[in-house]
Protein backbone atom coordinates (compact mmCIF):
# COMPACT_ATOMS: atom_id res chain seq x y z
CA UNK A 1 0.00 0.00 0.00
CA UNK A 2 3.07 2.35 0.76
CA UNK A 3 4.36 1.68 -2.75
CA UNK A 4 1.02 2.21 -3.91
CA UNK A 5 0.83 5.93 -2.08
CA UNK A 6 4.68 6.57 -3.60
CA UNK A 7 3.99 5.82 -6.99
CA UNK A 8 0.58 7.91 -7.17
CA UNK A 9 2.51 10.66 -5.62
CA UNK A 10 5.77 10.30 -7.98
CA UNK A 11 2.67 10.38 -11.31
CA UNK A 12 1.23 13.03 -9.46
CA UNK A 13 4.08 15.52 -9.11
CA UNK A 14 5.84 14.65 -12.60
CA UNK A 15 2.51 15.35 -14.11
CA UNK A 16 1.97 18.59 -12.64
CA UNK A 17 5.47 19.22 -13.51
CA UNK A 18 5.92 18.38 -16.77
CA UNK A 19 2.86 20.17 -17.70
CA UNK A 20 4.39 23.36 -16.26
CA UNK A 21 7.97 22.64 -18.00
CA UNK A 22 6.23 22.14 -21.26
CA UNK A 23 4.46 25.65 -20.62
CA UNK A 24 7.75 26.79 -19.47
CA UNK A 25 9.89 25.76 -22.48
CA UNK A 26 7.02 26.99 -25.03
CA UNK A 27 7.88 30.58 -23.71
CA UNK A 28 11.27 30.19 -24.30
CA UNK A 29 10.43 29.15 -27.57
CA UNK A 30 8.17 32.04 -28.08
CA UNK A 31 10.73 34.50 -26.95
CA UNK A 32 13.60 32.85 -29.47
CA UNK A 33 11.06 32.48 -32.56
CA UNK A 34 9.76 36.21 -32.22
CA UNK A 35 6.40 34.64 -32.46
CA UNK A 36 3.07 36.38 -31.87
CA UNK A 37 2.21 36.92 -27.74
CA UNK A 38 -0.99 38.39 -29.10
CA UNK A 39 -2.10 34.73 -29.91
CA UNK A 40 -4.56 33.16 -27.88
CA UNK A 41 -1.90 30.15 -26.90
CA UNK A 42 0.69 32.52 -26.51
CA UNK A 43 -1.44 34.61 -23.55
CA UNK A 44 -1.82 31.64 -22.39
CA UNK A 45 1.16 30.52 -21.71
CA UNK A 46 2.51 33.72 -20.37
CA UNK A 47 0.10 33.91 -18.05
CA UNK A 48 0.91 30.62 -16.91
CA UNK A 49 4.46 31.20 -16.39
CA UNK A 50 4.24 34.84 -15.70
CA UNK A 51 3.70 34.61 -11.74
CA UNK A 52 7.30 33.12 -11.19
CA UNK A 53 8.97 34.02 -14.46
CA UNK A 54 8.41 37.75 -13.51
CA UNK A 55 10.71 37.69 -10.45
CA UNK A 56 13.07 35.63 -11.56
CA UNK A 57 14.05 38.24 -14.49
CA UNK A 58 14.96 40.53 -12.33
CA UNK A 59 17.79 38.60 -11.06
CA UNK A 60 18.45 36.80 -14.66
CA UNK A 61 18.78 39.01 -17.64
CA UNK A 62 18.66 38.35 -21.28
CA UNK A 63 21.81 37.33 -23.16
CA UNK A 64 22.01 37.85 -26.92
CA UNK A 65 18.57 38.23 -27.19
CA UNK A 66 17.96 34.68 -25.48
CA UNK A 67 15.32 34.41 -22.55
CA UNK A 68 18.04 33.21 -19.93
CA UNK A 69 15.68 33.75 -17.11
CA UNK A 70 13.17 31.31 -18.72
CA UNK A 71 15.91 28.30 -19.10
CA UNK A 72 16.56 29.30 -15.42
CA UNK A 73 13.30 28.73 -14.24
CA UNK A 74 12.94 25.33 -16.56
CA UNK A 75 16.09 24.27 -15.11
CA UNK A 76 14.27 24.95 -11.63
CA UNK A 77 11.46 23.17 -12.24
CA UNK A 78 13.17 19.95 -13.69
CA UNK A 79 15.16 19.72 -10.38
CA UNK A 80 12.39 20.21 -7.84
CA UNK A 81 10.42 17.27 -9.78
CA UNK A 82 13.99 15.33 -9.54
CA UNK A 83 14.19 15.92 -6.06
CA UNK A 84 10.36 15.73 -5.19
CA UNK A 85 10.23 12.06 -6.52
CA UNK A 86 13.11 11.15 -4.95
CA UNK A 87 11.46 11.39 -1.72
CA UNK A 88 8.19 10.15 -2.79
CA UNK A 89 10.09 7.55 -3.26
CA UNK A 90 11.53 6.88 -0.67
CA UNK A 91 15.05 7.15 -2.39
CA UNK A 92 15.57 9.94 0.22
CA UNK A 93 17.42 13.46 -0.65
CA UNK A 94 19.39 12.72 -4.21
CA UNK A 95 22.83 14.29 -4.57
CA UNK A 96 21.60 18.01 -5.38
CA UNK A 97 24.18 18.19 -8.04
CA UNK A 98 23.66 15.19 -9.69
CA UNK A 99 19.88 16.37 -9.73
CA UNK A 100 20.98 19.50 -11.10
CA UNK A 101 22.67 17.51 -14.05
CA UNK A 102 20.09 15.37 -14.43
CA UNK A 103 17.94 18.04 -14.66
CA UNK A 104 19.30 19.78 -17.31
CA UNK A 105 19.91 16.42 -19.24
CA UNK A 106 15.73 16.36 -18.75
CA UNK A 107 15.16 19.66 -20.00
CA UNK A 108 17.31 19.26 -23.50
CA UNK A 109 15.30 16.24 -23.62
CA UNK A 110 11.74 17.50 -23.53
CA UNK A 111 12.84 20.79 -25.50
CA UNK A 112 13.73 18.26 -28.40
CA UNK A 113 10.96 16.01 -27.59
CA UNK A 114 8.74 19.01 -28.20
CA UNK A 115 10.13 19.92 -31.26
CA UNK A 116 9.85 16.57 -32.90
CA UNK A 117 6.13 15.97 -31.82
CA UNK A 118 5.52 19.28 -32.81
CA UNK A 119 7.05 18.68 -36.42
CA UNK A 120 4.97 15.71 -36.72
CA UNK A 121 1.54 17.54 -36.28
CA UNK A 122 2.82 20.57 -38.37
CA UNK A 123 3.73 18.18 -41.35
CA UNK A 124 0.20 15.38 -40.73
CA UNK A 125 -1.63 18.64 -40.67
CA UNK A 126 -0.16 20.19 -43.91
CA UNK A 127 -1.34 17.35 -45.54
CA UNK A 128 -4.78 17.21 -44.73
CA UNK A 129 -5.48 21.09 -43.71
CA UNK A 130 -2.77 22.93 -45.29
CA UNK A 131 -4.82 26.05 -45.58
CA UNK A 132 -6.01 25.97 -41.80
CA UNK A 133 -5.62 29.12 -39.85
CA UNK A 134 -6.36 27.28 -36.50
CA UNK A 135 -3.95 29.66 -33.38
CA UNK A 136 -2.20 26.94 -32.51
CA UNK A 137 -1.31 26.06 -36.07
CA UNK A 138 0.33 29.22 -36.64
CA UNK A 139 2.01 29.22 -33.65
CA UNK A 140 3.32 25.93 -34.17
CA UNK A 141 4.41 27.54 -37.55
CA UNK A 142 6.28 30.22 -36.23
CA UNK A 143 7.99 28.14 -33.18
CA UNK A 144 9.29 25.85 -36.01
CA UNK A 145 10.64 27.94 -38.53
CA UNK A 146 14.33 29.15 -36.46
CA UNK A 147 14.71 25.50 -36.90
CA UNK A 148 13.69 24.79 -40.41
CA UNK A 149 15.33 28.33 -41.15
CA UNK A 150 19.17 26.91 -40.49
CA UNK A 151 18.58 24.02 -42.67
CA UNK A 152 16.70 25.15 -45.24
CA UNK A 153 20.01 27.69 -46.37
CA UNK A 154 22.16 24.77 -46.72
CA UNK A 155 19.56 22.42 -48.30
CA UNK A 156 16.89 24.37 -50.36
CA UNK A 157 13.50 23.46 -51.17
CA UNK A 158 13.27 20.80 -54.13
CA UNK A 159 10.46 22.35 -56.03
CA UNK A 160 7.25 22.98 -54.23
CA UNK A 161 8.30 20.17 -51.61
CA UNK A 162 10.63 21.41 -48.53
CA UNK A 163 13.03 18.43 -47.22
CA UNK A 164 14.54 20.20 -44.66
CA UNK A 165 12.43 18.12 -42.06
CA UNK A 166 13.66 15.11 -43.00
CA UNK A 167 17.32 16.15 -41.90
CA UNK A 168 15.51 18.11 -38.58
CA UNK A 169 13.90 14.66 -37.79
CA UNK A 170 17.63 12.89 -38.19
CA UNK A 171 19.19 15.64 -36.31
CA UNK A 172 16.79 15.84 -33.59
CA UNK A 173 16.95 12.08 -33.13
CA UNK A 174 21.10 11.48 -33.47
CA UNK A 175 20.88 14.56 -30.35
CA UNK A 176 18.31 12.68 -28.45
CA UNK A 177 20.34 9.27 -28.76
CA UNK A 178 23.52 11.25 -27.29
CA UNK A 179 21.77 12.83 -24.71
CA UNK A 180 19.97 9.34 -23.84
CA UNK A 181 24.18 8.34 -23.89
CA UNK A 182 24.97 11.19 -21.55
CA UNK A 183 22.60 10.41 -18.90
CA UNK A 184 23.37 6.64 -18.34
CA UNK A 185 26.96 8.11 -17.92
CA UNK A 186 25.56 10.76 -15.55
CA UNK A 187 24.02 7.62 -13.30
CA UNK A 188 20.53 8.87 -14.03
CA UNK A 189 18.32 6.62 -12.32
CA UNK A 190 15.18 5.29 -14.71
CA UNK A 191 12.91 7.22 -11.86
CA UNK A 192 14.23 10.50 -13.38
CA UNK A 193 14.42 9.40 -16.29
CA UNK A 194 10.74 8.69 -16.74
CA UNK A 195 10.16 11.93 -15.18
CA UNK A 196 10.73 13.78 -18.60
CA UNK A 197 9.36 13.77 -22.35
CA UNK A 198 11.83 11.61 -25.05
CA UNK A 199 11.28 11.07 -28.93
CA UNK A 200 8.50 9.03 -28.64
CA UNK A 201 10.46 6.01 -30.44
Amino acid sequence: MVNTFSNIGVFILATIGILFLFAVLLRFMLQLARADFYNPISQGIVKVTNPLLRPLRKIVPGLFGIDMASLVLALLVAWVMIIGAGFLAGAGMLNPLSALLWAFLGVLMTLIAILFVGMLISIVVSWIAPQSSHPALILLRQLLEPVYAPVRKVIPPLGVIDISPIFVFILLTVVDKLLVGFAQSANMPQLVYNLFWHIPF
